[in-house]
């Protein structure tokens, strides 16, 4: 399973943003907390280490983050989309409320990886909406193809979330593309709900989850 967050652009096929604050308002009121459920994987030999335990090797990471995307999507660097990975201490490690994990095994090897900002996207569409103070978002949830159907990529999740929580946020913002096998499902799973499906030639879903 592969997902990724990339900043697209908007499709002119979407809703009313009166309708669009309608629906985000209840899901907010209405979304299930997060439960602090234990995740139990097939294999328990497995370490989660964040981005400051793992700097020493940052260009091996960024290699596993270009290779997944270009796995999934078909392209390399772009630079409107990938500064985060160009630039992963800056937008990851130093932020406080920022973090990266990377799912390793006894090997060493990555096995997948997921990253956490403060909302600092500026879609028109939901101005207003969300706040670096409350909304916290994510990124490049990876999982190599060798490791998956044992849990990591919820285990990464959770991990993430238990982040979220303990740095105060209130609800957590994404958004997958439905062309990319299994992400759309995996999300709602793990409790995210659409906020809006742009219809868009690269099937954007902007999802929510209140914590």
């Amino acid at each position: 399973m592969l997902i990724e967050g990339e900043n697209l652009k908007e499709s002119p096929c979407i809703k009313a943003k009166d309708e669009l604050t309608n629906k985000i308002m209840n899901i907010k009121l209405t979304n299930n907390p997060m439960t602090n459920e234990n995740i139990k994987t097939e294999d328990e030999n497995i370490k989660i280490e964040d981005l400051k335990k793992y700097e020493h090797n940052i260009k091996n990471l960024q290699e596993f983050l270009f290779d997944q995307i270009k796995q999934t999507y078909g392209y390399g660097y772009i630079d409107e989309y990938h500064q985060d990975i160009r630039y992963l201490e800056k937008y990851y490690k130093h932020p406080k409320r920022n973090n990266f994990f990377v799912a390793l095994n006894m090997e060493n090897e990555i096995m997948g990886t997921i990253g956490i900002r403060e909302y600092d996207k500026s879609y028109e569409t939901f101005e207003g909406l969300y706040s670096k103070k409350s909304t916290a978002s994510i990124w490049r949830l990876f999982v190599h193809k060798n490791y998956r159907r044992i849990k990591i990529g919820t285990l990464l999740l959770k991990t993430a979330e238990k982040f979220i929580k303990e740095k105060n946020y209130s609800e957590i913002y994404l958004h997958t593309h439905k062309n990319v096998e299994g992400s759309l499902d995996f999300w709602k799973k793990s409790g995210y709900l659409v906020t809006m499906d742009t219809e868009n030639e690269l099937k954007t879903v902007h999802m929510i989850k209140k914590i």
